[in-house]
């Protein structure tokens, strides 16, 4: 899988722009705030709907325009597939497939996959839990595209039983009755949707551990092991430095949204008090160990580095390879070739013993793109094609 042509109209910083790639490498050379990172995050935006850079959509419009379209041509097992994605802030976005009619932007997701590696990776190992629940969840939608749709239904629920719960609590606080009865409603429709994405990252972590491991003992020449572990809450608080059950522990989808309706039931009280839901994925954390430590405030800023590029690398083998899930939760988990890799301004983050084990693991790819402030900065393994960005002028040197 590559993509073969990229074409911009109004985003980020390019009024309009047509770039030819190919397969192998290629590095976008220049200048900070040039916008080689404004190229890379458009391919990665029709691989996900989302930037790995802003939350939402707005930035991606260049000043002053009322929408921005990304198009992407992708060549998969000697066929080529274009998409082109319409980005309008404050309206639904809209995408075509080879020119056809509108489709919603979610039906073009499996078409292109991307592992994109960034300097805001760090903060997968040493953030909130939020950035590592993002985390499993787009690389599930990436093999499971279908997921796209529990995820996005999941977050209507929790926003309106939210809203449910804060009004509850208002009343309650001012000593008025509060009708919790349409709150068993969305009780069920939370716990059904929940059981569905905890199921699903359950599963992706005890997929996601061993890659993580060999890729970890790689990227360091050993040094530790690495270890994932998903905490659910209905497994205690996640802030809990317990050793979490086994991360296959709560496969079955009926099971978890028997617990998700009990524990809710169990919390209501505290619920309406609070105004807040205090169990469901969304207060889940992806539990990092090295060395049998906490990632988290133990490792080093080298560690750290290495733990992040191993979470990438353990992804890039999952779409490679495809998930193969014993309980046929998702058959729909195969192969698909390697994944475009994105490398956006990553080796100058890195000392010279990591750079050069990340392009010798990364080089054998079938689309590398790589972002670097000057030749100089792209590892030898990584010799290809080379792209000049300055100024949003986009040049292709060989």
């Amino acid at each position: 899988m590559f993509v073969s042509h990229l074409s911009l109209l109004d985003f980020r910083s390019y009024q309009q722009v047509a770039l030819d790639l190919g397969p192998g490498v290629t590095a976008l050379v220049g200048p900070n705030g040039q916008g080689k990172t404004n190229l890379v995050e458009a391919i990665g935006y029709v691989a996900t709907l989302a930037s790995h850079r802003v939350p939402t959509d707005a930035p991606l419009v260049r000043a002053g325009a009322a929408r921005a379209v990304v198009g992407v041509r992708v060549e998969r097992a000697g066929r080529g597939t274009t998409v082109e994605l319409e980005i309008t802030p404050g309206r639904a976005n809209r995408a075509r497939v080879n020119g056809g009619s509108p489709v919603r932007p979610r039906d073009v997701l499996g078409i292109l996959r991307t592992v994109q590696f960034a300097p805001e990776d760090l903060s997968l190992v040493k953030g909130d839990p939020d950035g590592r629940r993002r985390f499993l969840d787009e690389l599930a939608i990436q093999l499971a595209p279908r997921m796209a749709a529990v995820v996005a239904d999941y977050e209507r629920v929790l926003r309106q039983r939210s809203a449910l719960l804060k009004t509850a609590g208002v009343a309650m606080r001012a000593s008025r009755g509060a009708d919790l009865r349409t709150l068993d409603v969305w009780d069920a429709k939370l716990a059904e949707g929940g059981a569905r994405v905890v199921v699903a990252r359950r599963t992706l972590t005890a997929a996601l551990q061993p890659a993580v491991a060999e890729a970890y003992a790689q990227v360091s020449a050993g040094q530790g092991e690495a270890q994932l572990t998903y905490r659910s809450s209905l497994d205690g608080p996640v802030d809990d430095d317990r050793t979490p059950p086994p991360t296959d522990a709560g496969t079955d989808v009926h099971l978890v949204e028997a617990q998700l309706l009990e524990a809710m039931s169990r919390l209501r009280t505290k619920e309406v008090e609070r105004g807040v839901c205090l169990v469901g994925p969304h207060r889940d954390d992806l539990v990092l160990t090295l060395g049998g430590l906490p990632a988290k405030g133990y490792a080093s800023h080298g560690e750290s580095w290495s733990f992040a590029l191993a979470l990438r690398l353990g992804s890039a083998t999952l779409l490679r390879e495809g998930l193969h899930d014993q309980a046929g939760w998702s058959a729909d988990w195969g192969p698909d070739g390697d994944p475009v890799l994105i490398l956006d301004d990553v080796f100058a983050e890195l000392d010279d013993r990591r750079r050069d084990r990340l392009a010798a693991l990364v080089a054998p790819a079938g689309q590398v793109l790589v972002t670097a402030a000057v030749p100089d900065d792209v590892p030898a393994a990584l010799a290809g094609a080379r792209v000049d960005v300055m100024a949003g002028e986009v040049t292709r040197v060989v």
